[in-house]
């Protein structure tokens, strides 16, 4: 307090080291800040600098939106604008707004105990230490038997598959292309609603206007992409969920016939002389069954009991078709993977 109200404090000054200790940068970091334009040149008072408070405050909003992801060159475009009179507090707000959370979901927490008794009881490290990396648990610093939990539900569903019989490499591997799918799906979105919304604010350095202009847009499309993805993915598993069942079952209906007076090895449509069949045939003879006569060339010795799997799965007469499908799928998948991790130098 002053000791005389109604009269304003003097403004408070630093040195450098002063200045670090309050926030939180070293001194190297500060001058090299200064080099850039990104930090005021301070006051020369005879052989010492003397920092004030807008120096502090600058500092403080560098490392809040280096903590956000931008790179110092485009902090140094916010701060530049800011100078000039464009305005900050309204860019401010927009990126607040858009690194808040796109969920209701709150994070959880979860001992190395708990985590244990969820997943049968059975330590297992290697788990643990992959579910860290892919961020489903985060270690809690200085309680080395605690882990935050971002997404309570992602850990549920994990648990119920592990104990419906899913093995952790299996459900881990899963996640991964799960998530490579899912960030494609993001950026399209981003990429729709930046060419057709958001153009307008981010060509030019916005005003404090139009940068909450640009917030209460997020506010509102925030839970569109949400929605519309629960939309679609409860439209294809219903399709798809039925005719996995059909299928199933029109095929144990045709494996029970077959062994009652059918002949379950009989050729499944390949070329004539092909050795293609439910019970050891060949990818190539299959492929070829299916229209894909370029694989045809090169046959592949299938595992019996894959083949036997397939057919209980599909029925006899759709092996042929099924596996040169699934090959089909596997091939367009990775091909979407390559797309979507390749460099952006490239």
């Amino acid at each position: 307090m002053s000791e005389h109200p109604g009269r304003p404090e003097p403004p408070r000054e630093y040195r450098i080291e002063d200045l670090a200790h309050r926030s939180g940068a070293t001194v190297r970091t500060i001058r090299a800040y200064q080099d850039r334009g990104l930090l005021p040149k301070p006051e020369r008072r005879g052989r010492a600098n003397v920092y004030r408070d807008a120096h502090l405050a600058r500092l403080h909003q560098v490392a809040g939106l280096l903590d956000r992801g931008y790179t110092l060159a485009s902090i140094k475009e916010l701060l530049d604008a800011w100078d000039t009179g464009r305005g900050l507090g309204g860019v401010l707000g927009l990126v607040a707004e858009v690194d808040g959370p796109w969920t209701d979901e709150e994070t959880g927490r979860i001992t190395r105990a708990e985590l244990d008794a969820r997943f049968g009881g059975i330590p297992d490290d290697d788990a643990v230490e992959e579910a860290v990396q892919l961020g489903v648990l985060v270690r809690v610093p200085g309680s080395p038997g605690e882990f935050l939990v971002p997404s309570p539900q992602e850990l549920a569903v994990a648990a119920e598959l592990h104990a419906a019989g899913v093995p952790l490499p299996a459900i881990t591997g899963h996640l991964r292309e799960l998530r490579t799918r899912v960030e494609h799906i993001a950026g399209r979105f981003l990429d729709f609603t930046t060419e057709y919304v958001f153009r307008q604010y981010l060509d030019h350095a916005p005003t404090d206007e139009e940068a909450a202009e640009a917030a209460a847009l997020v506010r509102r499309l925030r839970p569109l992409a949400q929605q519309t993805v629960d939309a679609e993915l409860a439209r294809a598993m219903r399709a798809m969920a039925t005719r996995y069942l059909r299928d199933h079952l029109d095929g144990e209906a045709a494996v029970g016939a077959a062994s009652e007076g059918g002949d379950a090895s009989a050729p499944t449509g390949g070329p004539a002389g092909s050795t293609a069949d439910p019970v050891g045939g060949t990818a190539g003879a299959a492929a070829a069954a299916a229209g894909s006569p370029a694989a045809a060339r090169g046959a592949v010795r299938l595992p019996e009991g894959t083949v036997r799997a397939v057919a209980a799965l599909v029925g006899p007469g759709n092996v042929a078709a099924f596996i040169a499908a699934a090959a089909e799928r596997e091939v367009r998948a990775r091909t979407m993977d390559a797309l979507v991790t390749r460099p952006e130098t490239e």
